[in-house]
C-alpha cells in the first residue's frame, strides 16, 4: 500500500459540529474547523493532509454555524480531488450521535473518523496497517504529549490493546489523539445502542483489550482553546516546512 493510496477506499467522517464555546471570545461567528491558521482556514489544511493519503471521500458532520463551512466550500477553497459531502445535524446530537445521523454517507467497510478541531501530522498509512493487523474492529489513534491535563490519557498493554482511559491526569503522557479507523459492522453496533458521545458512551465502555492503539510520533494540534490556537500556526508551518 503506498502512503498516496491509504486512504483511497476508505470514507472519511470528520467531526465538525460542536458549538466552540471555550474559543468563541477568539473567533466570534467563525467555526472551529475554520479558524484561521498560517494564512488559511484549518479546514483547508485537514482537508490537504487528507489528500496527501489519497482520501477520495469525506464526509463532514457539521452542525453551529454550518452555513459558513458551505459557503467556505463553495468558494472552492477545498482540496479539488475530495469530494466533500455536507450533513447538517438539526440539533445537539453528540460525537456518536452525529456518526449515526451521517450513516448513510459512509459507504467504506472501513470509516476513518476524525475530530474537527484536533490535527497532527500522522502516517496514516502506518495507522491503517497497524488496524488490519490488529484484527480489532477499532482502533485509535495515540500521541504523547508533554501535558497530558487537558485530555484522555490511555494506559495501553504490551499487546498494542487499550486496557483503560484516564481522564485528565498531569504530566507528560500518551492521549487519544481524537483519530479512528472503525469497521462498519463496530459502527453500526454503538449506532443502533442510541450512543450520545463516541468517548464516554462508546470507547471507554468497552472491555479492557477491545480497541487497538497506534501510537504515533507526530505533532498534535488541539484548536480547543485560545491558547493552543495561538500555537497552531507554528505547529503547521512546522508541517509544511
Amino acid at each position: 500500500m503506498r502512503s498516496e493510496d491509504a486512504l483511497a477506499n476508505i470514507d472519511v467522517a470528520v467531526l465538525a459540529g460542536g458549538l466552540g464555546t471555550r474559543i468563541r471570545g477568539v473567533l466570534g461567528d467563525t467555526p472551529k474547523v475554520l479558524a484561521p491558521i498560517a494564512g488559511r482556514a484549518f479546514l483547508g489544511h485537514l482537508l490537504d493532509y487528507l489528500s496527501t493519503y489519497g482520501s477520495r471521500r469525506v464526509v463532514l458532520c457539521l452542525g453551529h454555524l454550518a452555513d459558513r463551512v458551505t459557503a467556505w466550500l463553495a468558494r472552492g477553497d477545498s482540496a479539488g480531488t475530495i469530494d466533500v459531502v455536507c450533513q447538517i445535524e438539526p440539533r445537539p446530537l453528540g460525537t456518536a450521535g452525529a456518526l449515526g445521523y451521517v450513516r448513510k454517507e459512509l459507504r467504506s467497510s472501513t470509516i476513518l473518523v476524525v475530530n474537527g478541531d484536533t490535527f497532527l501530522d500522522a502516517d496514516l498509512r502506518a495507522f491503517i496497517a497497524s488496524h488490519r493487523l490488529s484484527g480489532a474492529e477499532a482502533s485509535v489513534l495515540c500521541v504523547t504529549v508533554e501535558d497530558s491535563s487537558r485530555f484522555v490519557r490511555v494506559e495501553i498493554g504490551p499487546d498494542s490493546r487499550i486496557r483503560r482511559f484516564i481522564d485528565k491526569v498531569p504530566g507528560a503522557g500518551t492521549i487519544n489523539a481524537g483519530v479512528y479507523l472503525f469497521s462498519a459492522a463496530f459502527l453500526d453496533r454503538f449506532i443502533a445502542a442510541g450512543a450520545v458521545s463516541l468517548e464516554r458512551d462508546v470507547l471507554e465502555t468497552l472491555p479492557p483489550g477491545t480497541l487497538n492503539a497506534h501510537i504515533a510520533k507526530a505533532r498534535f494540534l488541539d484548536i480547543g482553546t485560545p491558547e493552543s490556537l495561538a500555537t497552531a500556526a507554528s505547529v503547521i508551518a512546522g508541517r509544511e516546512s
